[in-house]
């Protein structure tokens, strides 16, 4: 069962809505060891992790609660410094893949109206490129970096990045769900369709995101399930015994 400190709210309605959404995904490949030319490495000598934000429960409190407290996600202050910037930068070294992290790194450049907030090693660009070089297969880190792509006008990548998350949902109707919502967001209503039809086939129940759809006039029923095609039965097996002459 997952814990609260895994939740994941829509950036675009913070801490409002979201949940365990990948609570049963599998751990992912090994780790890459750079993020990209500018980014830097996953791992450096002496450094704690980097741990998988969904899987590695049992190491992730240690730097919770001496980084990235209540007051650093809400950057009201930094826990080991004035500024929440630093914290926030030691938690996605250890934690790369960590969503509530990357959420507040990304409203903290939006908030200090720039793209490498102060404290930060590198830019709101680069710790999503880590977290997906981490784990290429989280789901809600690339729905995240939709929403910091779609505020940056840059539409057909936070298109991509929602494409690819929809290949990581796989049959989990929560993610179907939520990718719908950020299409929502980003006005691809088509595609948000899609997505509430397959969370509704996979038996999802929340009505929210059918429900914008409609006061847009893009909801459309999903077409009926194909009725089960009519099998006949099988011809009974032949008897493997040996003819019986009768009797004269």
């Amino acid at each position: 069962m997952c814990h609260a400190e895994f939740e994941f709210q829509r950036p675009t309605a913070w801490l409002r809505r979201f949940g365990w959404a990948l609570c049963l995904m599998a751990a992912a490949p090994a780790i890459a060891q750079t993020a990209g030319s500018s980014c830097g490495p996953l791992h450096s000598e002496g450094q704690y992790g980097p741990f998988d934000y969904r899987t590695d429960r049992d190491k992730l409190p240690i730097v919770l609660g001496a980084h990235f407290t209540p007051e650093v996600e809400a950057l009201i202050r930094g826990k080991t410094s004035a500024r929440p910037g630093t914290d926030i930068d030691y938690t996605l070294r250890a934690i790369p893949n960590n969503h509530r992290a990357l959420m507040a790194m990304m409203r903290l450049g939006e908030k200090e109206k720039t793209p490498q907030p102060v404290g930060s090693r590198y830019s709101v660009q680069c710790w999503f490129e880590r977290a997906i070089t981490f784990r290429p297969d989280d789901a809600v880190v690339r729905m995240i970096y939709s929403t910091y792509l779609g505020k940056q006008g840059r539409l057909p990548e936070a298109n991509t990045q929602l494409e690819l998350a929809t290949v990581h949902a796989k049959d989990n109707a929560f993610t179907h769900y939520n990718i719908g919502l950020h299409y929502f967001d980003l006005k691809s209503y088509d595609k948000a369709l899609a997505q509430a039809h397959q969370a509704m086939a996979l038996g999802f129940g929340q009505t929210e995101l059918r429900d914008q759809l409609q006061r847009v006039g893009k909801w459309t029923e999903p077409p009926p399930a194909p009725a089960p095609s009519e099998v006949p039965p099988a011809p009974a097996p032949a008897s493997s015994a040996p003819a019986v002459e009768p009797a004269k």
